[in-house]
């Protein structure tokens, strides 16, 4: 079955990747250090949005590089989770 590409993706396609990093490093920074609540909803919707990229990009990844994306995706919602009920 071909999928054909959402122009959300075609525009993410074209940023420049260090820019993007630098953008997800600042946010979870922010994340880490913003008092309780707000920082764990900040981290939550950034794992919200590399859970939809991750399923978009499913398919095309190695199983090792899968793997690699739930553990780091999981400690992100384990530190968001754990702001939120501390804060």
């Amino acid at each position: 079955m071909q999928r054909t590409q959402s122009p959300g993706l075609a525009r993410l396609a074209r940023l420049n990747p260090t820019v993007v990093f630098l953008a997800a490093l600042a946010l979870v920074l922010v994340g880490l250090f913003a008092p309780g609540p707000a920082g764990g909803g900040l981290l939550l919707v950034l794992a919200g949005g590399l859970v939809w990229l991750m399923s978009v990009t499913w398919p095309v990844q190695a199983p090792a590089t899968r793997m690699l994306r739930l553990v780091m995706l999981t400690l992100l919602v384990a530190v968001a989770l754990a702001k939120l009920t501390v804060g």
